[in-house]
């Protein structure tokens, strides 16, 4: 199973037993999942390919009207005016509108609300490979309200129309974890973050690597231009003539080639630091760029 699907069979095991979350939960299913019959008088759930929708619908439906496999008129009446879908002409209300405030008012309906939308209309990419967690809406008006609730959490969402969606979604890391923690998703959560410390450390450890690489880089190519300035200022110019200091140092420094600085700076007589190194060594360089001229 994929880490999305594992999220989507964690929130449909997760029933809140407050009826008004319940509802709210509902109202997403119904919002999300739910389609209007020809006549307009009627709702129908027609995602009954998303078994954890069906799953979740059923379960909310027998535990918050007490109803099982079969709905009576008067029942879908009772859901529809406790979920308050319809107008004051007693005909639903079109779900092209976002679903009433009044479900969601409270921050505990809010999550159920978002944890609902997630089981119909979310996804979430392998956090092996990437951070995205998106809900595709059908309709700007309901992209909208979701992310106004998400931001309601100090959650950042954003929205982008591909093809004729409307897709919310997160990219960070830290926000689709406390997405998951408002939604109810903890299971999950845990196993996102010890992914990403995973990850983590990962990253950290090659960028080490590829510093401490570059450094030796760095280095290897310095002291191969300070040999070869040093030779050719024995070969044209000769170590006698060059003054005690510097000819110390050029002598060190073919000797022992592959020593860093400071550890040639221990060879000399007397010893001196880092900095005195680098300055003899530097002047060894200039010489030799006046004797290419």
């Amino acid at each position: 199973m994929s880490f999305s699907g594992e999220v989507k069979e964690e929130l449909t095991t997760y029933i809140n037993s407050a009826r008004h979350c319940q509802l709210a939960e509902l109202a997403a299913l119904i919002h999300f999942a739910g389609h209007l019959t020809e006549d307009g008088e009627h709702l129908r759930l027609e995602d009954m390919e998303n078994e954890a929708v069906v799953r979740k619908c059923f379960t909310l439906l027998k535990k918050t009207f007490n109803i099982n496999n079969v709905m009576r008129e008067s029942d879908e009446e009772k859901i529809l005016q406790a979920m308050h879908l319809y107008d004051s002409d007693h005909h639903i209300i079109s779900l092209d509108m976002p679903v009433n405030s009044l479900l969601i008012k409270n921050n505990c309906c809010a999550r159920a609300y978002l944890r609902g939308a997630f089981i119909c209309i979310g996804s979430m990419s392998d956090p092996n490979k990437s951070y995205h967690l998106e809900f595709v809406c059908a309709r700007l008006s309901q992209a909208e309200q979701l992310r106004s609730i998400i931001k309601d959490f100090q959650i950042e969402a954003k929205i982008i129309k591909r093809k004729k969606y409307y897709v919310v979604y997160l990219k960070e890391g830290a926000g689709i974890v406390d997405l998951l923690n408002v939604m109810g998703a903890h299971v999950s959560l845990m196993n996102l973050e010890n992914l990403r410390i995973v990850k983590e450390m990962r990253n950290s450890i090659n960028r080490r690597v590829n510093c401490e690489a570059a450094n030796i880089t760095k280095t290897v190519n310095a002291a191969t231009k300070q040999i070869e300035d040093i030779l050719l200022i024995k070969e044209q110019y000769g170590f006698e003539k060059l003054p005690d200091n510097l000819r110390q140092m050029a002598e060190v420094r073919l000797e022992y080639p592959e020593a860093p600085l400071k550890e040639l700076g221990g060879y000399l007589e007397p010893a001196v630091g880092k900095s005195g190194v680098n300055h003899r060594l530097r002047k060894l360089s200039e010489i030799a760029e006046h004797m290419r001229l």
